[in-house]
């Protein structure tokens, strides 16, 4: 394997754990939505922990892009 080809797959295994992030966010998203459903008058606090969590999701989302633009374009 030359150094092109192990640059795209380190490049493509990069961008598959977005994957996971994206998967979390989408269950914690449905998770507090059906606890407000089920305890309206918890939303407020509930939405606090949620957008807390939803962002340290994201950054791991954003590492996981950076790590690919790097691999893919600086790494020489």
């Amino acid at each position: 394997m030359d150094l092109v080809s192990g640059k795209m797959l380190a490049m493509g295994i990069a961008i598959l754990a977005v994957a996971g992030p994206g998967i979390g966010l989408g269950l914690a998203t449905k998770a507090m939505l059906e606890s407000v459903a089920r305890q309206p008058e918890a939303e407020s606090k509930l939405s606090t922990y949620f957008w807390a969590g939803a962002g340290l999701i994201e950054a791991c989302a954003i590492y996981a892009l950076v790590v690919a633009l790097l691999v893919g374009f600086v790494i020489k």
